[in-house]
């Protein structure tokens, strides 16, 4: 697909970057989130390129990959953050997505101090069919 040879998701997906990788599979892999909102902040991308979750159908093999990719990042946050008050799990839909390489949010609250500004706190909202989707709300959506 376009843009994968510059997309630094594919370059991690690969591990073709210096990112540690908290998993690997052979449909997706797990990283820090570069600029962590949260606690804990992951995100769990398909090691195929997906730009965003506009390109998702009602397909089995869509509806599986989310699945997976929500099992994972629920798998690592549940044993690395036992103790957080609470799990965030989403997606942000175009034009609100920071890179064009499907990638599921995955926190453990609460959110750190350095980020405790209005602005995350709405990023990481539910608001609707705009912004952050949540997980289960995508599932729902694509189902077939």
């Amino acid at each position: 697909m376009a843009g994968e040879g510059t997309c630094i998701f594919c370059q991690i997906a690969r591990s073709s970057t210096s990112t540690t990788l908290l998993h690997s599979d052979e449909k997706v892999v797990a990283f820090q989130d570069i600029r962590p909102s949260a606690f804990r902040h992951y995100q769990v991308i398909p090691v195929e390129h997906i730009s965003t979750i506009n390109d998702l159908q009602r397909r089995e093999e869509d509806y599986l990959l989310v699945s997976h990719m929500l099992s994972v990042g629920k798998s690592l946050l549940h044993r690395d953050a036992p103790q957080s008050i609470e799990y965030r799990f989403g997606f942000h839909a175009p034009p609100f997505n920071s890179v064009n390489h499907l990638h599921l949010h995955c926190l453990a609250l609460p959110f750190i101090p350095k980020a405790l500004n209005r602005w995350k706190h709405v990023k990481y909202m539910s608001l609707g069919p705009l912004g952050f989707i949540k997980a289960e709300k995508l599932m729902e959506k694509i189902k077939p």
